[in-house]
């Protein structure tokens, strides 16, 4: 069918409710409309559906997300997975309470049990819930830091982690199975509670995830020493993260806690924001006018599922706050981590710390400094909580401290995906260590680049929407691809890797390979002097991403020469 007879079947179909038919009628003869909506089905990928919500194929709604769960369902019942259940979580954002119970009853309708958290809850506790409760699977429906109009899927495997190989594609080939929105079995709530296959959670979840995390802890007695002098302003953005980061921090001790008022409750709407991203410095505009007045030490962000955090810190040569990008706070936290794990002889020897390709090369010489494993994996903290569960598999190594420059990272073992509440305890605490000698977030960040060099990295985007949006994405990856590439501006490439094509070159020795990790659309240079690029489109929103990093003696050097390297790989693309 094209997107117009979809278009029909929609309008027409006593499968599709009379709000859906309605909605439908009102876009009628906008073809415009019409061809966003149903000229494709909206894509159950590797990290699950994301769309903007609203009636079509191409739209997150109540028969897109019955679609795929009960694709979902289908392959659970094949792995006979359904007495040990699914875990269900869910955001603030418009139409994730409706879409958490569609999901559960339709598991239910399968015979699968479900634990459905009684009220919002963040993905890593979700991630947590899994393991906790011995679930086969798990759900979020989230679409973490994306613009009001959106919502998300995300499901969850046995481990915790959301689904990699072969689990995925086996996931997606059975929802792409269900072709027929009758084939979507559904029940009632009431009968889904007598039969015991509806069940919520809260409380208790809440109160053993707390116990985990307080676990990461390495200083709480400086914490409590310091309380007082502590000013931590924080904002959840109108998302997940207020009370769960409120209590982890009162429980730890701190005093001095301010939450941005205007931003404290739950709202899809986002209103005191252009996009609830805690990578928009944008996004910080009232709670820096709050540090300000609070005289805060360190400013916190959550977005609205609570697994990526923004930080801002004083500096108190200028009395300036001074915004860290996802590196700096996640290596800020990993030598925080390591080196008083250090302290105590806690580093084992089978050490390791997990990265991906588009992370700073600074963790590299972290590594090396602690001695221990570093492994790189492709963006996605998927393949992060994947490598948790192999090295557990596998008895090889311990897992110590795991991030993505996507303001993602998890510190210890009790989530498989990117937890932001454990990294505002960690960073909190940080604060009140540093302080007792004297120091800032922002003055140990410097100690740090001292340490081991100035690497700075950034990232550029081009948003590309629609399907004419999604051919430019397209015709750009392409060009690059097909293009001998051997200099970008004034930076020579030195090698290359297509992890499309599993093809690598060495440029210096002309030496080819093949890389080492899944197929991903990613192209990575590596260029002179430890600097590097990599292009890669989104696999949530509807971009291209430009990553790259340099590294240099000073940070006046290396921003200079970033500056350079990001407007010679743009220019690459005209």
């Amino acid at each position: 069918m094209d997107y117009l007879e979809k278009y029909q079947e929609w309008c027409n179909n006593p499968v599709f409710d009379e709000d859906t038919k309605k909605e439908l009628i009102g876009i009628k003869g906008n073809d415009t409309e019409i061809k966003e909506r149903f000229y494709q089905d909206l894509e159950f990928g590797t990290a699950g559906l994301r769309g903007i919500i609203g009636a079509g194929t191409n739209r997150m709604n109540k028969y897109t997300v019955g679609k795929a769960t009960q694709g979902l369902a289908n392959f659970i019942k094949k792995e006979n997975g359904q007495n040990r259940g699914v875990a269900i979580a869910y955001d603030s954002r418009h139409m994730s309470v409706e879409f958490s119970e569609i999901a559960a009853l339709v598991l239910n309708a399968n015979g699968i049990k479900t634990y459905r958290f009684e009220s919002l809850r963040p993905t890593p506790e979700l991630s947590f819930a899994v393991r906790e409760l011995h679930c086969i699977a798990g759900i979020v429906i989230t679409a973490s830091h994306n613009p009001p109009e959106y919502n998300g899927y995300k499901a969850y495997w046995t481990d915790g982690a959301q689904i990699t190989p072969p689990i995925d594609k086996q996931i997606i080939d059975e929802v792409n199975n269900v072709t027929d929105y009758a084939e979507i079995k559904t029940m009632e709530k009431e009968d889904a509670i007598k039969q015991g296959l509806y069940n919520e959670i809260g409380k208790e979840i809440d109160d053993r995830y707390m116990e985990e995390l307080k676990k990461q802890s390495l200083n709480s007695a400086i914490v409590k020493e310091m309380a007082d002098d502590i000013r931590i302003v924080y904002t959840p953005l109108h998302g997940t993260g207020n009370l769960p980061v409120q209590r982890i921090l009162a429980e730890l001790g701190f005093k001095n806690v301010y939450v941005v008022p205007q931003q404290e409750l739950p709202d899809g709407d986002f209103p005191t924001v252009e996009y609830p991203n805690p990578e928009d410095p944008r996004a910080f505009r009232l709670a820096l006018a709050l540090a300000k007045e609070k005289n805060a030490d360190v400013v916190l962000a959550t977005d609205p599922d609570a697994d990526r955090l923004g930080v801002y810190a004083k500096d108190n040569k200028t009395g300036e706050y001074v915004l860290f990008d996802g590196n700096m706070s996640a290596l800020l936290i990993g030598e925080y981590v390591l080196s008083e794990k250090k302290k105590r002889g806690m580093i084992p020897a089978n050490g390791a710390m997990v990265s991906t390709i588009v992370s700073s090369n600074m963790t590299e010489a972290m590594a090396k400094e602690y001695n221990i494993k570093l492994i790189k994996t492709l963006t996605g903290f998927k393949w992060i909580g994947e490598q948790i569960k192999l090295f557990q598999e596998n008895n090889s190594y311990e897992y110590l401290f795991g991030y993505e420059e996507s303001y993602g990272c998890l510190v210890g073992t009790h989530a498989r995906d990117k937890d932001g509440i454990v990294a505002v305890m960690l960073l909190a605490e940080a604060t009140a260590f540093y302080k007792k000698q004297g120091l800032t977030l922002w003055d140990q960040m410097i100690n740090i680049y001292e340490k081991y060099g100035y690497y700075r990295e950034t990232l550029a985007t081009i948003t590309l929407k629609g399907i004419e949006g999604q051919e430019k994405i397209k015709q750009i990856i392409n060009k690059l691809r097909n293009s001998n590439i051997e200099q970008i501006g004034r930076f020579k490439v030195t090698g290359m890797k297509d992890y499309q094509k599993k093809y690598s070159k060495n440029l210096i020795t002309n030496q080819e390979g093949t890389t080492d990790l899944p197929t991903s659309n990613v192209l990575y240079f590596d260029l002179e002097n430890d600097a590097w690029c990599a292009v890669r489109p989104s696999g949530t929103e509807p971009k291209i991403k430009f990553y790259m990093g340099v590294k240099e003696r000073t940070m006046e050097e290396a921003n200079k020469k970033l500056t350079e390297l990001k407007n010679a790989m743009l220019e690459l693309c005209k």
